[in-house]
């Protein structure tokens, strides 16, 4: 459960920006005994990864206090917060989000060796002015906080979107993505109530309020893969009398099967909008700090796809139906390019039994009970 927001603001904040200025001081012995570290294990590893974690966290935690200390700012000359949601203050909050987010991806890529290629279809003319002045709405996979801040960063950057994005609430526990994510249009969804129709009715409200610049993120997953999710998800859709979808969800071992409630309200609500599929692979098992420090990729090329749906070949006005098989449809194509293009030392999820009824074999032992999604 979350601290309530001034206890977030006048406890949290400046605490993580204490632990930030110390980490800061202390770098350089702590790159000292991270290289003797590292020395002593290269000989196991070879990669000197608690050099490169130092170093990395280094960069965040120097991104982290400047963007803390520029939304102060921010906060003190818009009148103590009186002008936040004005245009030009709007402007500003995403530059500052953006400056953060390069900074974590040029930090990633010196400690790393991360790099990114986006795999995109080539565009004509007229083509390419509406992808530059329309909304879109973006249907993610979700694997993990790395992929997640690499869209975002690709939306701010590359495409100079500003970017509204439907998020788990526990990230607000990072002080800079809770001021800056509270300070301009998303969503936090609770993980015991993710689901419910309140969320339907702010996403709604995100995609009506687009405008050319912007980009609405939905993770239609609602939580990162693992076998007690995917199997869950999959007896969800029979409990629902769905069989016909919990077969093809027990055919796409990557992913989760979507909850379409968010995602069709989405482009329902935002008739112009075009909508991209991201799929995106080499980052599915970072999860927490451990997976950070034993299982981030070094040297790594992070493959991402986008397709692009024209607003007019959208079926927004197609039945339900139809549009859940158009989504599901979409969820098998992201699937298959994320078994060919998974990298060779990323292994691929093995999942245990499909429920019988959608795979032939029963449940596998010590399957977790039914809780909502992340």
């Amino acid at each position: 459960m979350l601290p309530p927001t001034l206890i977030r603001r006048l406890v949290v904040a400046p605490l993580v920006l204490v632990i930030c200025l110390g980490f800061i001081v202390l770098s350089p012995f702590l790159a000292v005994l991270a290289l003797v570290f590292g020395l002593l294990a290269r000989s196991r590893t070879g990669h000197m990864r608690s050099l490169r974690l130092v170093g990395f966290a280094l960069v965040w935690f120097v991104a982290e206090s400047l963007a803390l200390v520029a939304l102060t700012g921010l906060w003190v000359i818009s009148g103590f917060g009186g002008r936040l949601r004005t245009e030009p203050y709007q402007s500003r909050h995403y530059a500052v989000m953006r400056r953060f987010l390069d900074g974590l991806y040029e930090g990633a890529e010196r400690t790393y060796g991360l790099r990114v290629e986006v795999e995109e279809p080539d565009l004509t003319g007229e083509e390419l002015i509406a992808r530059l002045t329309r909304p879109v709405i973006v249907f993610s996979r979700h694997a993990g906080p790395g992929d997640s801040f690499l869209l975002v960063h690709q939306l701010l950057s590359v495409y100079h979107r500003r970017p509204r994005v439907v998020m788990k609430a526990a990230l607000q526990l990072d002080p800079s993505v809770d001021i800056v994510g509270n300070r301009l249009p998303n969503v936090w969804i609770k993980s015991r109530q993710a689901g419910e129709h309140l969320f339907t009715e702010q996403i709604a409200r995100l995609a009506r309020g687009l405008d050319a610049r912007g980009a609405l993120v939905i993770f239609p997953e609602g939580g990162n893969w693992t076998p007690g999710r995917w199997r869950r998800g999959i007896r969800r859709l029979e409990g629902l009398g769905r069989k016909d979808l919990a077969e093809r969800a027990a055919q796409m071992p990557n992913l989760l099967p979507p909850r379409p409630g968010g995602a069709l309200a989405a482009i329902e609500a935002c008739p112009d909008a075009d909508v991209i599929f991201v799929a995106h692979a080499g980052l599915d098992n970072i999860i927490s700090l451990g997976d950070v420090w034993a299982r981030f990729p070094i040297n790594q090329v992070i493959k991402a796809r986008w397709w692009r749906v024209p607003h007019d070949e959208v079926p927004r006005t197609a039945s339900h139906e139809a549009q859940l098989q158009w989504l599901y449809a979409w969820w098998e194509r992201i699937d298959q390019w994320i078994t060919e293009n998974r990298p060779a030392d990323s292994p691929a999820p093995i999942p245990a039994p499909a429920p019988a009824s959608a795979a032939g074999s029963a449940p596998g032992p010590g399957d977790e009970p039914a809780a909502p999604a992340e």
